[in-house]
């Protein structure tokens, strides 16, 4: 590892009127300079709350960051100021929304919108800043870029708003792209092409993409590696097609069977859902409840992150005891 960006013991509460509860507990995370990343769970999961902590973008109260640093070039973003983070923000990290109607603003154009960043940060002029608002457009392959930037956000379409939103997002220079959930109010067609989109744009401009996304088959387009995310804490981690090819935990297989094989398939839910308890497993397992699998051992133990092999790890006790984990029998060694 580079250890470009990190994040260590990382654990956030929110305070509600039942208590304080735990919604992310994540051990370990790495990236490398200039890979893409991604983080995959279902809703609820935790990837929204570990990507506004990351830029120090939740409110607290009532969240409460417990312990943990987020390290991004060797420095701990957690021990940053708001002033300092206001520096970070756009210039070092950028951040991609689901919705970009919540990020673009409906009464200026968009071609105005990216004029401001480029003004706002760059301190340059106005002249200038037209011409490198000209060319983000461009580079984020929307034809005729002089009258998009004439135009205002309701006048575009979803998918070209989301290259609008990424291009905003780079128009400061950002090294580390945090990409939450970006196609997912988009159609199957205009995913892939937002999906190229990114993976041109790491490539041309090396930066590094952490990729949020509750599906499975969005990862393997563009990831290298991937890191499954339920109730907070990663489950599963390694490269993409190890994770693919030989599922440990059995969430991860769930994810799996989620994805329709073929455009005439349908999903079967009873495959796929299993019923979730009253209470979360505070102890042991918090998959406990819904897992076929699950034996005494999973309700009493928290299980940790174990290397399999490679770079391929899961939290699973039945993934080393011979138990039936991911659908197949594994055994230590």
């Amino acid at each position: 590892m580079s250890g470009y960006f990190e994040v260590k013991n990382l654990k956030v509460d929110f305070k509600t009127f039942e208590g304080q509860k735990n919604v992310l507990d994540i051990d370990s995370l790495a990236l490398d300079k200039g890979e893409t990343f991604g983080i995959v769970g279902e809703s609820g999961a935790g990837k929204t709350v570990l990507a506004l902590t990351i830029l120090l973008l939740l409110s607290a109260p009532p969240a409460v960051i417990r312990s943990g640093s987020i390290n991004l070039d060797g420095e701990n973003l957690l021990q940053k100021t708001e002033k300092e983070m206001q520096k970070i923000r756009g210039r070092n990290i950028s951040m991609i929304f689901q919705d970009p109607m919540s990020t673009l603003n409906p009464v200026f154009t968009v071609g105005e919108q990216i004029i401001r960043v480029f003004k706002n940060n760059k301190r340059i002029t106005r002249k200038d800043a037209q011409k490198e608002a000209l060319r983000m457009i461009e580079t984020v392959k929307l034809p005729d870029a002089a009258n998009i930037m004439a135009k205002y956000p309701h006048e575009l379409s979803g998918g070209q708003r989301q290259r609008i939103v990424i291009a905003i997002a780079l128009s400061c220079g950002s090294e580390f792209l945090i990409a939450d959930e970006p196609t997912r109010n988009l159609d199957v067609t205009i995913q892939a092409g937002i999906l190229k989109l990114v993976a041109e744009l790491q490539k041309e401009l090396g930066v590094t993409v952490l990729f949020i996304a509750n599906n499975l088959g969005l990862v393997s387009a563009i990831c290298s590696r991937v890191a499954i995310l339920h109730e907070g804490r990663i489950v599963e981690t390694g490269k993409v097609k190890e994770v693919l090819k030989d599922p440990r935990h059995p969430y991860t297989l769930t994810l799996l069977n989620a994805i329709p094989r073929d455009k005439g398939e349908k999903v079967n839910l009873d495959n796929i859902v299993f019923k979730d308890s009253e209470n979360a497993n505070e102890k042991g397992c918090r998959y406990y409840y819904r897992c076929p699998e699950k034996k005494d051992l999973c309700r009493d133990t928290e299980p940790v992150c174990r290397l399999i092999a490679g770079t391929h790890t899961v939290a699973c006790h039945m993934a080393f005891k011979g138990g039936e984990a991911g659908g197949k029998q594994h055994t230590e060694g």
